[in-house]
């Protein structure tokens, strides 16, 4: 029996013939679905291009934002995502924007389809912000990574544009800067009356600090600011720190030094990410350490409280990993509490002290508040504000012409107010610091008892 016969046996039986097509049949399935899995495979990597955005890049709401109004108008699968918007009358409204929801859209940019796919990780969450981890992926067909450039482009324009001509608050949140808040109208500089000279003196180094990177660099200068702004209490440092950032279209970076579980290494790490082309901000610098020589005597009562060290601050403003092209502002109503080494040249490159006010502030205050009134009217406001028993901050001579917005007359006739309740203030800010004082003291004597 030769091997023909035994083929063509094998042939006739039924049983086998019935099992070798099933057979034949599986095998041709599972070969036809490998070589298009592997021809899928080939072409997304030989003829398509892929982008993928996570929700941790800076570009991931502004990606989200263009596609639903440039890209996705028509997809009828969405997810909304609310918005509070501050008119010019300061009044907040409501706005729900509609953004594409987790899942695959499609839509045609450049003459070009370009699928979007929005994901999102149930099991993987973002540790900062406490949402699930999300993802957009852009495809398209070709290999023109312009493509995807041009799609960022337009977002950041649109993002941009959206913010002009505002004043963005950012604060920190983790190891990463939140936007805090709506984006403000900014503040005319004019509206902060400082001193004759101070504002155009500050806003003069600024700018010139702004436009002269290479200037630094050819005489390997560090290439950062530092400001300090001292004096009391409701002169106008904070206000014209913001009026400033509105002034050269900035962002500011409030940074709170006192802030329970704040280390080296995160300020480090903040100050080194902080967003183009704003201001840091660090308020109150006074009340984050003490002096060297009154941190060893009370180590033990803050232990714990605060693991930032002096030492890692100053490494952070002026040290070996400090960054630089940054704009530093400090304030403090007690200059006189800080110690040396956090003022020196370096680390504060201007000291501008921000007092009570001056006959020019006076008069300009009173100008602005009434520009209608009879010119005379502000020199005699100035000339009455000079027999009050104190000085005055100008926070309260705000709160004075408040209370007379239409009668510049009364406001003149009545400025022994503005003694009065500036007296009234500062008993009060004593009392408390006093009760603060007998706190501390009272901490450490227990503290002593317990040793």
């Amino acid at each position: 029996m030769g091997l023909q016969d035994l083929i063509s046996s094998l042939a006739e039986n039924p049983y086998f013939s019935a099992g070798f097509g099933l057979f034949g049949v599986g095998a041709g399935a599972a070969i036809l679905r490998r070589g298009y899995m592997m021809g899928m495979i080939l072409f997304r990597r030989h003829y398509m291009t892929t982008l993928e955005v996570p929700c941790r890049d800076k570009s991931y709401q502004w990606l989200l934002q263009w596609i639903t109004l440039k890209g996705a108008r028509k997809t009828q699968h969405l997810s909304v995502e609310t918005k509070f918007q501050q008119i010019e009358t300061g009044k907040i409204t409501t706005r729900h924007d509609f953004i594409p929801s987790v899942g695959e859209h499609f839509f045609w940019y450049k003459r070009t389809w370009i699928r979007v796919e929005r994901s999102r990780s149930q099991q993987t969450l973002d540790l900062h912000m406490g949402v699930p981890f999300e993802s957009v992926k852009l495809t398209a067909l070709g290999k023109n990574k312009d493509l995807f450039f041009d799609i960022l482009e337009e977002a950041r324009d649109l993002a941009v544009k959206q913010n002009e001509g505002k004043t963005i608050m950012y604060t920190a949140l983790g190891a990463e800067w939140r936007q805090f808040g709506n984006p403000r109208k900014p503040r005319p500089l004019s509206s902060v009356v400082l001193d004759k000279g101070v504002s155009d003196k500050i806003v003069k180094d600024v700018q010139e600090f702004m436009d002269n990177p290479e200037w630094y660099s050819s005489r390997g200068i560090p290439y950062r600011r530092g400001y300090l702004l001292h004096g009391p209490p409701g002169c106008g440092k904070s206000s014209f720190i913001t009026a400033l950032a509105g002034e050269l279209q900035l962002g500011i970076c409030v940074l709170n030094l006192s802030e329970r579980g704040l280390t080296d290494d995160r300020l480090n790490h903040l100050l080194a990410l902080a967003p183009e082309n704003t201001i840091i901000l660090l308020e109150d610098v006074d009340s984050a350490f003490a002096s060297r020589e009154e941190t060893a005597e009370v180590k033990v009562a803050y232990a714990g409280l605060n693991r930032l060290t002096f030492s890692g601050l100053l490494n952070c403003l002026d040290g070996v990993a400090s960054t630089e092209a940054r704009i530093v502002f400090m304030t403090t109503n007690y200059p006189e509490r800080l110690d040396p080494a956090l003022i020196r040249p370096g680390r504060i490159d201007v000291k501008e002290y921000i007092g009570y006010c001056t006959t020019y502030q006076l008069e300009r205050m009173f100008c602005n508040f009434y520009p209608d009134a009879i010119p005379n009217l502000a020199l005699k406001f100035s000339q009455a504000s000079k027999n009050l028993s104190v000085p005055v901050s100008a926070a309260a001579v705000q709160g004075h012409f408040m209370i007379y917005k239409e009668d510049p007359v009364g406001a003149i006739q009545n400025v022994i107010q503005i003694s009065t309740e500036n007296t009234i203030k500062r008993e009060m800010d004593d009392d408390m610091l006093i009760n603060i004082e007998g706190s501390m003291v009272d901490s450490e004597r227990m503290i002593d008892s317990m040793k």
